[in-house]
C-alpha cells in the first residue's frame, strides 16, 4: 500500500514565506550602510583635497629661546643681587654687584704710574733745553781748545828755532850756556803747554760727545710730539683704562631685555671669571623648534606660513609664524650617545628633524608663551 505523508504544518508555510522580506531589508540596509561610507569617503577626499593637501603638521614642539647667560669677568666676592627669578629686567639694569675694592686699589696705582710717565715726558722735554746749551758750551770749549792748541804750538815752534839758533853759536862761544840753558827751558814749557792743549781739545771734544749723546737719547723721547704719543705715557694710559673696565665690571649689568632664571648667585658668595650667574631669557624673541619625521619634509621650505597652537594658551589662541630654518641633523644623530646602526640588532625608525620656526612679534607681545612649552605646528606647504 502507498503511504501516504503527513500533511506540512501550517506554521512552516508561515516561516518560508516571511524569510524573504527579512532578507531583503537586510541587503537595503547594508546597500544604506556602504552608500553612507562611500559619500564619508568622497567628503574627506574632497575636504582632504581642498583643505589639508599640501599641510603637514606635529605636536612635538616646543617653545625655545635663545638666553643669555650672566657670568663675571673678574674674581670677586659678590655684594649685592638685585634680581630674582622670573624678575623681568632691561637692556642695561643692574644684576649684580662686587666687590670693588680691590678694583679702586688697581685703578689708583695705574692712574699714579700714569702720572710718573707723564712727568718723566715733561722732564726730559725741558731737558732738551739744557742738553742743547751743554752741547753749544761743549762746541764753545773746543774752539777755545783749539785756539789755546794753535798758541802752544807757536809759542813751542819759536822755542825751537831759539834753541836752534843758540845751539850753534854756544859752539863757537857767541852765546853764553846760560842763554842757551834758558832757551831750552823756555823750548821745554812750550812743548808742556803743546800737551796740555791737546789734552785740554780733547777734552773738550768728549764733553760735546757726552753732551750730544744724552741729547740724542732725550731727543727719542721728546721725537714723538706731544705727551699722549709718548710710548711710556700710552701703556700707563692703557692699564689705567684696563684698570677702569675691571672696576666697571663689578657691576654686572643685564645683556639683553627679558626673564630673570635658574638664578644660583647669593650675596657673599666668591665669584670666579666665567662662573654661571643667572640666566636672562629674551622671551620676546622666544621661537619654536618642531621636530618633524623626516618624511614629512620633503615639500618644506624656509619661508613657508605655519600655524600654531599652544597647550598653555588653548587652541583658542592662534600663532602665525614662518620656517626659518631646517636642521642639518637629526635628534638621534646630534644626541650625546648616537645610535649604532651597524649593529646586528638594527630596527629602522622614522627619524625626526628639528624645524626652527619664527614667530610673529606682535602675537608673541600680546600672548607670551613660556620657554618650553608645548605647541602644535602645521605648515602650509602648497606655496612651494
Amino acid at each position: 500500500m502507498d503511504s501516504v505523508q503527513p500533511p506540512a504544518p501550517a506554521g512552516a508555510e508561515v516561516e518560508v514565506e516571511g524569510a524573504a522580506p527579512k532578507v531583503d531589508r537586510r541587503g537595503k540596509l547594508f546597500r544604506i550602510l556602504g552608500l553612507v561610507v562611500l559619500a564619508a569617503a568622497i567628503g574627506w577626499g574632497a575636504y582632504y583635497w581642498f583643505f589639508q593637501r599640501g599641510f603637514v603638521g606635529t605636536d612635538n614642539a616646543y617653545v625655545a629661546a635663545e638666553s643669555a647667560v650672566v657670568t663675571p669677568r673678574l674674581a670677586a666676592a659678590v655684594r649685592e643681587v638685585r634680581v630674582a627669578d622670573t624678575q623681568v629686567v632691561k637692556a642695561g639694569d643692574v644684576l649684580v654687584v662686587l666687590d670693588d675694592a680691590d678694583a679702586r686699589v688697581e685703578l689708583a696705582a695705574a692712574e699714579a704710574a700714569l702720572r710718573q710717565a707723564q712727568q718723566r715726558f715733561s722732564q726730559a722735554r725741558a731737558n732738551d733745553r739744557q742738553l742743547g746749551a751743554r752741547v753749544a758750551g761743549a762746541s764753545a770749549d773746543i774752539a777755545a781748545a783749539q785756539a789755546r792748541l794753535v798758541s802752544a804750538e807757536a809759542d813751542l815752534a819759536r822755542a825751537n828755532d831759539a834753541v836752534s839758533r843758540r845751539s850753534g853759536l854756544a859752539e863757537s862761544g857767541a852765546v853764553a850756556g846760560e842763554e842757551l840753558s834758558q832757551a831750552r827751558a823756555t823750548q821745554a814749557q812750550a812743548r808742556a803747554a803743546v800737551d796740555a792743549a791737546r789734552a785740554a781739545l780733547a777734552s773738550a771734544q768728549a764733553n760735546r760727545a757726552a753732551a750730544s749723546g744724552s741729547a740724542d737719547a732725550n731727543a727719542v723721547i721728546t721725537r714723538v710730539g706731544d705727551m699722549a704719543g709718548d710710548p711710556d705715557v700710552r701703556a700707563a694710559q692703557a692699564r689705567v683704562d684696563a684698570a677702569r673696565l675691571m672696576l666697571e665690571r663689578t657691576v654686572i649689568r643685564a645683556p639683553v631685555a627679558g626673564t630673570v632664571a635658574q638664578r644660583t648667585v647669593q650675596p657673599g658668595q666668591q665669584v670666579a671669571p666665567g662662573t654661571p650667574l643667572l640666566h636672562v631669557v629674551p622671551l620676546a624673541q622666544a621661537f619654536v623648534e618642531a621636530n618633524f619625521r623626516e618624511t614629512q619634509l620633503g615639500p618644506v621650505r624656509v619661508g613657508q606660513p605655519v600655524e600654531l597652537t599652544s597647550d598653555f594658551h588653548g587652541s583658542d589662541v592662534v600663532y602665525h609664524g614662518r620656517v626659518s630654518g631646517i636642521g642639518a641633523a637629526s635628534g638621534a644623530a646630534s644626541s650625546l650617545i648616537p645610535a649604532q646602526n651597524a649593529s646586528g640588532n638594527w630596527v629602522k625608525v622614522v627619524q625626526r628633524i628639528p624645524v626652527r620656526i619664527a614667530l610673529d612679534a606682535r602675537e608673541l607681545a600680546a600672548h607670551p608663551l613660556p620657554v618650553g612649552a608645548s605647541m602644535e605646528a602645521e605648515i602650509d606647504t602648497r606655496g612651494n
